[in-house]
């Protein structure tokens, strides 16, 4: 964009009359002081952030464009449309202002568009299915990419010794091995963006999305150890370098993670405190997540893993602990975030490659690698699925395997990674810059729009979205108990064993500590949630039209302990429900003792378990208030959700 400005307008005070433009300085000594300004234009002022409110106002206005046409949307990927619009922008303006600018920036994109996506993914992934596949998972992530990297680079390297690939391409094998391990990671930007409009089953999604987040300490480690050989010189590295660089994989690795663990046990321990200022809930949710993931960055350890493990670990205790209206923007904060990150990702990738002072062409080279990945990541994942199936109680088929190898998506990860490559140590950087905008566009545009048509050709089970059933519930958690029971008769201290006992664990002391003491009661699920069909039933007579029965007050004694009372969440279910009848439930919150509020609760519990049928006799108004009128359940409990 040219920076260009408007001429000042100045309008001189009475007797200035000046009608040339001053020689001097303004304020220089001799000049009189310049006049009154009535309009001036100050662009460089703003100019930071007004083309970021910009860019968010164009991504938003795309977003729309494109879902204007649900024909479009239904067989194009919004990231293949996005890097197209990129594509288009960024010749606009190389037209206009004669040079590429506004480039996906590696810094831009490392600091402030991969952390609000990466912690959207962790906070609301399903951590039941995400432990229940953590070892398909590790085994993809860490040996599936460490065998991409390396086969891949030295793939490469022997098309070169091969004389396929030009002379032109000044690169070892070193150099070969650092562009594998840049090359080879599953970006999770790309994944998560086809993937959610796939609509994959819930196993296959977390697997493939779950190897994107968590292969990022193996690329990391790669990447900089690769690069510090190429830097050292291959003569001059040592047995120990190689020792150090195993070793640091486990440090960054655990180290983020470590590092994310302990950012979220403060998340939960803060929000603990915050009932009396609940404004502040969703600022410390997103500071101390960002802060977790540059701590990360700073000690250089694995950031995405930090904020992922942050987010994941932190989000039963954090729900527990806000109010209602605090996830409520915790949750479309986060989601919007994410979104407009996600988009001006995409449609900078598309910008950058129009830069062509940057990359160089190569074919043998360019060819080589999309064949390359293709091939090892098939052939990774065959084998790695073959050793999995042998411990897994539901193995992946064929057609699992299929979608696994198709769905290897590269994106703005790898693209970032290769323009932090220093030239004057790598002089193919050029090259690979090329290979990589080109693997990028390969992965996202053209499997992006075969992946859909090919998951209806396999006929690839698709995910269900709905929430479990309580048959669902009561069975999972009854084979959760069978199974960790028997593993304990048996011996065998496997999965299920120590699930249960990490519950225990958490029940014990992590709630207690970590959750307000209304959140960690020990409450009954099976009235629980018949507590909240009664309710539910009741917003529904009254929403149809139903009258309600005044009464003098159910009086009922205080229970002696607490530990068996669920707190109230009436307010929650009504506003969640979106009913049209106007109740005020908030004597809840606001009783004046413990003793009446532990009256309260009990009442409502109790009223919603009492009545039995939907359907009541009428009766008259005038014996509604009648010291006689027969007694109602059902109506005891509706006038008491209306009086509350």
């Amino acid at each position: 964009m040219l920076r260009a400005a408007l001429p000042l307008l100045w309008l001189p005070l009475a007797g200035a009359g000046a009608t040339e433009e001053p020689t001097q300085e303004p304020g220089s000594p001799g000049e009189p002081p310049p006049g009154l300004a009535l309009f001036r234009w100050q662009w460089h002022e703003v100019e930071a952030p007004y083309l970021v409110a910009l860019w968010i106002l164009v991504a938003s206005l795309a977003k729309i464009v494109f879902h204007l046409s649900r024909k479009v949307t239904s067989l194009v990927p919004e990231s293949c449309l996005l890097i197209l619009l990129g594509l288009v922008l960024g010749g606009i303006v190389l037209a206009v202002a004669k040079k590429a600018e506004y480039q996906l920036e590696p810094g831009t994109f490392f600091l402030f568009l991969l952390p609000p996506i990466v912690l959207d993914s962790g906070y609301f992934m399903p951590s039941r299915l995400f432990f229940d596949n953590l070892g398909a998972i590790l085994t993809y992530a860490v040996v599936g990419t460490l065998w991409n990297a390396f086969t891949t680079g030295a793939a490469l390297w022997g098309l070169q010794q091969a004389g396929l690939v030009a002379p032109r391409v000044q690169a070892g094998l070193l150099d070969f091995l650092l562009f594998g391990s840049l090359i080879s990671a599953v970006d999770p930007v790309a994944v998560l963006a086809v993937f959610e409009e796939v609509h994959v089953n819930e196993t296959l999604f977390i697997i493939v999305f779950g190897e994107s987040l968590l292969n990022d300490a193996v690329t990391v480690v790669l990447y900089k150890v690769c690069n510090s050989f190429v830097e050292m010189g291959s003569a001059n590295v040592q047995a120990t370098d190689y020792l150090k660089g195993v070793a640091s994989l486990f440090v960054v690795s655990l180290g983020g993670a470590a590092v994310g663990l302990v950012f979220a046990f403060l998340l939960a321990l803060t929000t603990r405190f915050t009932k009396r200022v609940r404004i502040i809930e969703p600022l410390l949710v997103f500071l101390l997540a960002y802060a977790a993931y540059l701590t990360a960055e700073m000690a250089s350890l694995s950031a995405i893993l930090a904020v992922t493990m942050c987010g994941l670990g932190c989000k039963k205790y954090v729900e527990a602990n806000i109010s209602h209206k605090s996830r409520t923007a915790v949750k479309y904060t986060m989601k919007t975030l994410a979104s407009c990150a996600e988009t001006i990702i995409f449609m900078l990738l598309g910008i950058s490659a129009v830069d062509s002072s940057k990359w160089a062409w190569d074919s043998g080279l360019v060819l080589g690698t999309l064949f390359f990945i293709l091939f090892f990541r098939a052939l990774g994942v065959v084998l790695q699925t073959w050793v999995l199936n042998q411990f897994r109680l539901v193995p992946l088929d064929k057609i699992d395997q299929v979608v696994m190898s198709y769905g290897g998506l590269r994106g703005a990860v790898a693209f970032a990674l290769v323009i932090l490559l220093d030239r004057t140590k790598i002089p193919a950087k050029d090259y690979f810059v090329a290979t990589t905008i080109v693997v990028v566009f390969f992965t996202v545009i053209v499997q992006g729009l075969t992946i859909k048509p090919l998951v209806k050709w396999l006929k690839v089970k698709r995910s269900e979205h709905h929430k479990p059933t309580l048959n669902q519930e009561l069975h999972e958690h009854t084979f959760d108990h069978i199974l960790a029971a028997v593993e304990d008769v048996v011996g065998h201290h496997g999965y299920h064993y120590w699930r249960d006992r990490w519950e225990q664990f958490d029940k014990k002391y992590l709630s207690q500590l970590l959750m307000r003491r209304s959140a960690y009661r020990i409450r009954d699920q099976i009235w629980d949630v018949y507590y909240r069909l009664n309710i539910r039933d009741a917003i529904s007579f009254v929403d149809q039209g139903g009258h309600v029965l005044s009464s003098t007050g159910l009086t009922l004694p205080s229970m002696p302990s607490r530990n068996s009372v669920a707190e109230t969440s009436v307010t929650n279910l009504l506003r969640e429900s979106g009913s049209g009848a106007c109740l005020d439930l908030q004597v809840i919150d606001t009783v004046r003792s413990g003793r009446d509020r532990e009256d309260a609760v009990m009442h409502h519990l109790l009223c919603g378990g009492l009545y039995k049928p939907r359907y009541r006799p009428r009766i008259p108004p005038a014996l509604a208030h009648h010291p006689e009128a027969p007694y109602c359940p059902y109506s005891q409990a509706t006038h008491h959700v209306f009086l509350s």
